[in-house]
């Protein structure tokens, strides 16, 4: 999918200014006395630097980053054991017995348990101790022209009903073929997927996976009611779409093709500077639920490792504001920040750097950061969800909003099940 693809050049690029000043940093560290060092799996490249900069800061630990494409995963099978992991799923009944309770770092305030946004603390929680804490996530948001933006009726977030308004008048045809067209949901597979999402279809784990087929249906129902209300038909949309869309969403929305694209949080503040500084953005929402996009970094130090001394020293260190403020300036110095947004790619689980300090490396989100209780997270789900929601559930919403009926094509459920057959080693 074109969503994979972007994610993976933009992890890619993020690898190369990130070993280019980590190695700068290693040669101009190298003196540094003989600590214990931890040793540190990751998904977020990001991480390489910042380990670094923790150990030209002092000289009784070191950290050494190791990247694997999914730090949980490789924690199942490996037979070792880190001293630190941060990533993606960490929470599943295959992984969280892996870690440690991190209580003690918020009892003695070395960290402040109130910086966090409460929901995303409480996902860290297995029977009411903290076992992860939250590092990063990321939102969705609609991008349009900023010449746009007096037609909308709130500053900070769109709901369906004014996006399906405003769409449809946006509408032009000629000789009954668009010409341009406001918004379509089919657009975009992950903006279906919110839309599940904010339907409370309610992914969560299980043997593998649970959900509401219910909810699912109400939602895939109302998109197709969408497409044929406001854009006539499934067939006028996709004529649209493969006549125009030989061009990124957020351009066809600057040359004023469409009305709405939908990027996440980390996909805008990437976006190129001159196409950013002449677009402006909405939060979606409903009923005063924003759902965080899938893949919310978090951290955990697991029971079987060695360096505890280095591994509490850096938590000490990366959970603070002051350090989480130099880490953005950091990155803004060697241009890491055109490819990777905020902090491991995504808003900082402290409330206080992304609320105060954002701002200052991304000044148009002064006053735009919705309040906490609009956020909400994903459920627990296995470790292996990306590739469930990539290579099942996404295909599986895309075939769906173009047929009438989930009668048309194959279920869901026997999709999970034979993947889960074909993958479950």
């Amino acid at each position: 999918m074109l969503h994979s693809s972007i994610s993976a050049q933009r992890r890619g690029a993020v690898f190369c200014i990130v070993l280019s000043a980590a190695f700068i940093l290693i040669l101009g560290s190298c003196s540094a006395g003989r600590g214990k060092t931890a040793v540190l799996w990751t998904d977020r490249p990001e991480f390489a630097l910042y380990t670094e900069y923790f150990n030209s800061s002092q000289d009784q630990y070191k950290v050494e980053t190791r990247y694997f494409e999914s730090p949980a995963q490789r924690l199942i099978g490996a037979g070792v054991y880190p001293d630190i992991v941060v990533g993606s799923w960490l929470k599943s009944a295959s992984t969280r017995a892996f870690f440690k309770p991190l209580d003690g770092f918020l009892k003695n305030r070395s960290i402040t348990s109130n910086a966090f946004y409460p929901r995303l603390l409480a996902l860290g929680k297995i029977e009411g101790r903290q076992y992860l804490l939250p590092v990063s996530f990321n939102i969705p948001a609609l991008v349009f022209a900023r010449d746009k933006q007096d037609l909308l009726s709130n500053p900070f977030t769109i709901g369906f009903d004014e996006i399906k308004t405003l769409g449809k008048a946006f509408n032009a045809e000629n000789n009954g073929v668009y010409t341009r067209m406001g918004f379509s949901p089919a657009w975009n597979d992950d903006f279906l997927f919110i839309t599940a999402a904010l339907f409370n279809t309610s992914f969560r784990e299980a043997d593998p996976l649970a959900w509401d087929q219910a909810a699912l249906e109400r939602a895939m129902t109302f998109v197709y009611d969408w497409t044929t209300g406001v854009n006539t038909s499934v067939q006028a949309e996709e004529d649209f779409t493969f006549k125009y869309f030989y061009e990124p969403p957020e351009k066809l929305a600057l040359s004023g093709r469409i009305l709405f694209a939908y990027l996440d949080s980390s996909a805008l503040f990437t976006l190129a500077e001159d196409q950013r500084s002449s677009l402006d953005f909405r939060w979606v929402a409903e009923k005063s639920a924003i759902p965080l996009i899938g893949g919310s970094v978090y951290y955990g130090i697991p029971k079987q490792g060695k360096a505890k001394k280095a591994a509490a020293a850096f938590t000490r260190w990366f959970f603070q504001a002051d350090t989480q403020r130099l880490l953005l300036e950091k990155s803004r110095e060697i241009r890491l920040i055109e490819t990777s947004f905020g902090l491991a790619g995504g808003f900082s689980a402290l409330r206080p750097v992304t609320e105060q300090i954002f701002p200052q490396f991304y000044p148009s989100l002064l006053g735009r950061m919705p309040p906490e209780n609009f956020l909400f997270p994903p459920n627990i789900l296995p470790w292996n969800w990306t590739a469930i929601k990539e290579r099942v559930i996404l295909p599986y919403l895309h075939e769906r909003v173009r047929h009438v009926s989930r009668d048309e094509i194959r279920p869901l459920e026997r999709r999970i099940s034979e993947w889960h057959r074909l993958n479950r080693d």
